[in-house]
């Protein structure tokens, strides 16, 4: 099975959507990359809020959960003249990454990245790597949004460790424009075969932004198939009484693979 004359959106803007378009297309389907979160950074120098903190609470463990968050960091630490001090302080410490985008990121700024889920690409996944790691060292700095679920803190602290979330930024809805009233006429003309949610945060800028724009998108995506890319992305969709299937693998291939056993 393919996407052949498929149309499949993605909560993701296409800079970040690059590896679902190629697929999508690829099989001769049509990719939407559909903005819905900005990152906005809570402080004028965020790089230097980070090495205070690296400074302060000298952590063992960096967890990394976000492309997105790791490039609003080092771009900030780049504009600032100090990433070659974020560098060498982050690459101190036992770096933890979240899954391969991730990682990815991560080496475009020269962090080696020393542990990473062997296939759950989320907060669960973070536990099982961090349930095989002494606890002698037990101080984990987790850089991240301040719209983050408290779901990650509460694991890592039940089995021993010592964590310090540190919000640098939120997550703000995306301004709509050109791209959300093309994706809004498809969704009242029934013309959208899959529909692809990859974060909470994503979801409730979604239904945000589709709130603003007056459109009944709950009633609208029961037409289509709707997936989410993990646990905690099904629990959001769930609070908007939205029909979804959870991929098992939580990733955008693996939610892709979801999609071709049902449209």
């Amino acid at each position: 099975m393919t996407l052949q004359n498929k149309v499949i959106a993605i909560t993701r803007s296409a800079q970040d959507a690059t590896e679902f378009r190629d697929i999508v297309e690829s099989e001769g389907g049509q990719a939407i990359p559909l903005p819905t979160i900005r990152l906005v950074a809570r402080d004028d120098f965020i790089s230097n809020l980070y090495l205070h903190h690296i400074d302060e609470y000298d952590p063992a463990h960096i967890v990394f959960m976000s492309s997105r968050a790791v490039t609003l960091l080092f771009e900030d630490a780049i504009s600032h003249d100090i990433l070659h001090t974020t560098r060498l302080k982050t690459a101190n410490t036992n770096v933890v990454s979240v899954g391969p985008k991730t990682s990815r990121a991560l080496g475009r700024y020269g962090i080696k990245v020393n542990a990473e889920p062997a296939s759950i690409y989320s907060s669960v996944g973070i536990g099982e790597v961090f349930g095989k790691i002494d606890r002698a060292k037990d101080r984990i700095l987790v850089p991240r949004s301040g719209s983050s679920t408290p779901f990650l803190k509460t694991l890592l602290e039940k089995l021993g460790f010592d964590v310090h979330e540190l919000y640098l930024y939120d997550a703000m809805p995306h301004q709509g424009g050109p791209i959300w009233e093309d994706f809004a006429a498809r969704l009242r003309q029934g013309d959208l075969d899959g529909m692809i949610f990859t974060s909470v945060s994503s979801v409730r800028a979604f239904f945000d932004i589709t709130s603003n724009m007056n459109l009944d998108a709950v009633s609208m995506l029961d037409k289509t198939t709707t997936v989410a890319i993990g646990p905690f992305t099904s629990s959001e969709l769930s609070e908007h009484n939205i029909r979804y299937v959870v991929a098992p693998e939580h990733t955008v291939p693996g939610a892709l693979d979801t999609l071709r056993d049902l449209i």
